[in-house]
């Protein structure tokens, strides 16, 4: 219920249409792909949020497939289901 109250008042806010989609994304897999050269890198899914580091192009997710965390970097799209 608490999480309810929270995810409806953040709704109700000010956040725009993109903001309230990373808020309701979090807990969510995603998929996945990053490029290098414009080859195909990496493709996978999450089985949680995908996080950022900062001060770099990187990111890392522990991976459904096989339960090890990863980390890519470079041109990443990351979608959330």
């Amino acid at each position: 219920m608490k999480k309810f109250l929270i995810i409806t008042a953040i709704l109700l806010s000010g956040c725009t249409s993109a903001q309230r989609g990373k808020i309701m994304s979090i807990g969510s897999s995603a998929h996945v792909v990053c490029y290098s050269g414009g080859v195909v890198i990496y493709d996978g899914y999450s089985t949680g949020k995908v996080s950022n580091e900062s001060d770099s192009d990187g990111y890392y997710f522990v991976d459904k497939k096989d339960g090890v965390t990863k980390e890519v970097s470079g041109n990443c799209i990351i979608s959330y289901e």
